[in-house]
């Protein structure tokens, strides 16, 4: 028995370190594409006032959201890659816990204060600016960060008060189901808040798909609802379906992953939601919606121009 673990070992590399150079070259080319097409949707979102309205500013949210969550996974992954011991200190893993986990619960929040918004746009368009004032979503922004960031205090408080019999976390990064399972004792408190926390997050994710099926309803009946819906909804849901499917993979695997499956695939599964919402949420955005796309265009063609001139 461990009276305190002070170092763990991620152990999710071991079988695939042959191929850590492809790795690394990977991750080296990812990480900044996917921090320069966040922090492009949201400088073009700050410096536009025709883009200071609240659909963009929470598009802005979940670019900023995408850029925090993966800060507390990318630099440790690269680092591993070139080490030839993969450890994390006992804080350092509270640390990457928390980040990771409160960004993914952050991303539900975003897309539920999302879905609310697009519905006061849609079904009462009259009040949309009386609704959506600028203390209303200086309220939905603090709701996104602060509900997770408390979620996730007590989560890490819960899994402080453990005492652990093992250090060897069987995954690429510190996550909370590995924690608990190195317990030398029962964790069914940790268990029990944990399934609260993600029944109430997949439940953001149940009531945006509801009020979308209300929001499709109400859009066959006029032309311009229909494209409203198209322009500004399609997106969030992608998004929203992306986040959910990779959040989804990493409970179930976390939970009932089995040991006969290749390391690769685990890894791979693990890795859905720190791989692909933070891409393609700037890049669905960024594309599809017009004023973003015409406002990013505009911004890189004035750069080229000022550069020849």
């Amino acid at each position: 028995m461990f009276d305190f673990v002070l170092i763990f070992t991620l152990s999710g590399l071991n079988e695939t370190m042959e191929n850590r150079y492809v790795l690394l070259s990977f991750t080296a080319l990812y990480y900044p594409l996917m921090i320069f097409c966040n922090v492009t949707v949201i400088f073009t979102i700050l410096l536009h006032k025709k883009l200071h309205e609240p659909m963009y500013l929470f598009i802005c949210n979940l670019c900023v959201n995408g850029l925090f969550g993966t800060s507390g996974f990318y630099p440790k992954f690269m680092y591993d890659l070139l080490a030839h011991d993969h450890m994390i200190s006992y804080v350092g893993c509270m640390i990457q816990i928390f980040v990771i986990y409160s960004s993914i619960l952050c991303d539900f929040s975003t897309l539920t204060v999302m879905a609310y918004d697009r519905y006061v746009a849609i079904c009462r368009p009259l009040e949309y600016h009386s609704k959506m004032t600028n203390q209303k979503i200086l309220k939905c922004i603090l709701f996104c960060w602060l509900t997770p960031f408390f979620c996730m205090s007590f989560l890490i408080i819960l899994i402080a008060r453990l005492t652990l019999c093992g250090f060897s976390i069987e995954k690429l990064y510190c996550e909370i189901w590995a924690v608990a399972k190195l317990s030398c004792f029962s964790a069914t408190v940790n268990n029990v808040f944990g399934y609260i926390v993600i029944l109430t997050y997949f439940g953001h994710a149940v009531l945006i798909f509801c009020s979308y099926i209300y929001l499709i309803r109400k859009c066959r009946k006029s032309i311009e609802g229909r494209h409203k819906f198209i322009q500004t909804c399609v997106p969030h849901l992608l998004s929203l379906i992306n986040v959910t499917t990779a959040f989804l993979f990493d409970v179930m695997y976390s939970r009932y992953g089995s040991r006969n499956v290749p390391q690769s695939l685990r890894n791979f599964m693990a890795l859905q939601f720190l791989l692909l919402p933070p891409i393609l949420n700037p890049l669905i955005y960024g594309l599809n919606l017009t004023t973003v796309r015409q406002q990013v265009i505009r911004l890189f063609f004035k750069k080229q121009v000022g550069i020849y001139e």
